[in-house]
């Protein structure tokens, strides 16, 4: 009785495992139909996040328009004062053009190196 109780266990975990690596390559915005950026602009590191040594990543949801502009942003994370300035700066990014429109997440760093 043990030894079925374990293999129904271990057959749970491995489906499990399994199916959660599928949905994990199914999600949007993963790393494979990234659109490349022809042209970008880096982002302005904010004088009062520099003063409070504030650091860390923002992130931005991008929709992209299939000649590559940048139809509209909207932040999906990151430092409230780190935030304003990587939109600023991706709605001017250009990306390669495609055959349909596309969402994707980029990131802005923000570090104690930024000028």
């Amino acid at each position: 009785m043990k030894a079925s109780w374990m293999r129904k266990l271990l057959v749970s975990a491995a489906l499990s495992s399994i199916f959660a690596t599928f949905a994990l390559a199914q999600q949007p915005g993963s790393e494979t139909g990234k659109r490349k950026v022809k042209s970008r602009v880096a982002p302005v590191y904010p004088e009062l996040a520099k003063r409070m040594n504030v650091v860390g990543r923002a992130k931005i949801e991008v929709i992209i328009t299939p000649d590559g502009r940048v139809k509209s942003t909207r932040a999906v994370g990151g430092h409230p004062l780190l935030v304003q300035a990587c939109l600023d700066a991706v709605k001017e990014w250009k990306f390669v053009a495609a055959p349909e429109e596309t969402t994707q997440v980029v990131e802005c760093e923000f570090s104690g190196n930024n000028n």
